[in-house]
């Protein structure tokens, strides 16, 4: 009986996080299911494209992230000439607006598993910090790590996204905290 306790509780508390994520945000601003999917499959598809294009991706570390259009590139490559490669590659392919993809690939060897998982520790942390903070509009947010560094991604008002960092800043263990938001118009007063 004592083992449908633990998956019980860790369902209740995901139902918990995503109706107190619908209920920060405007019903107006929400991003649909079809929105969420469109953002996945294209992630899907930049990292099969960047991956065929050249056979040094074999041994890189990709990790690709969309969310309303805004395409971030992370990881590790081999040269700079994949981290160019990269970006054209993802430059090029249809439904993605060239002006806003972002590469922070760096060169260097992939990070390790523990490196990683530390990563992962690290965004649910900024992200349960997020979900906790009153004026912070955290359903607007993606938040990604990548050795250390958090990027965050969205469509967001300046003075949103200077909430939203100032809330980051106080998470212990970010080496550094990368914006990559579409700034919208402010609302007025």
């Amino acid at each position: 009986m004592n083992c449908y306790r633990i998956p019980f509780f860790a369902a209740l508390l995901v139902a918990a996080l995503t109706i107190t994520t619908a209920c920060t945000n405007k019903p107006e601003e929400r991003r649909t299911p079809g929105d969420l999917i469109d953002d996945n499959a294209l992630e899907f598809v930049i990292a099969k494209e960047i991956r065929a294009s050249d056979e040094g991706f074999a041994s890189a570390h990709l990790v690709i992230t969309v969310y309303d259009g805004l395409v971030l590139l992370l990881g590790e490559v081999a040269s700079a000439s994949l981290r160019e490669k990269a970006t054209e590659v993802t430059e090029s392919l249809y439904k993605v607006d060239p002006d806003r993809v972002y590469n922070y690939l760096t060169v260097q060897g992939p990070i390790s598993m523990l490196a990683r998982t530390n990563d992962g520790y690290l965004s649910g942390k900024v992200k349960a910090r997020l979900l906790v903070a009153a004026e912070v509009p955290a359903g607007k947010v993606k938040v990604v790590t990548e050795n250390g560094v958090v990027y965050l991604m969205g469509k967001i008002s300046r003075s949103d996204g200077e909430l939203v960092v100032a809330e980051v800043q106080k998470s212990f263990g970010v080496k550094k905290i990368v914006k990559v938001f579409d700034y919208l118009s402010e609302p007025p007063p």
